[in-house]
């Protein structure tokens, strides 16, 4: 069985898979400037320059999943990628499978 793929969908999945990655990054940066904030290691100035900065990543990662209409694809690879985070957390916390399944993100409504 032979597999066809175009030029588009291929540069289209590829930067689909970037962006989610970018945005697995952006998340991570977030949770630990507010980790930063809540533990008094920033002053007020640090802590608008990074909301600035963070606002910023946000638009641009937004503008380009719109200018190179990969915004499915970058939601289909975060999916993914969430689920199989999850699993893998809950299997290291719970190796013998005792503990009811947890629920997906977009089974709790939850947009990444």
């Amino acid at each position: 069985m032979k597999l066809e793929m175009n030029d588009k969908d291929l540069k289209q999945g590829l930067f689909g898979l970037v962006l989610a990655i970018v945005e697995v990054i952006r998340d991570t940066l977030r949770i630990q400037a507010l980790k930063r904030m809540e533990g008094g290691s920033l002053t007020e100035d640090e802590i608008n320059r990074l909301g600035v900065t963070l606002m910023e990543l946000d638009k641009a990662i937004e503008h380009l999943k719109e200018e190179q209409g990969v915004t499915e694809a970058v939601r289909s690879v975060r999916e993914g990628l969430d689920d199989w985070v999850d699993s893998m957390v809950q299997g290291l916390t719970d190796p013998y499978g005792i503990a009811p399944s947890r629920q997906t993100n977009k089974e709790k409504g939850i947009c990444t």
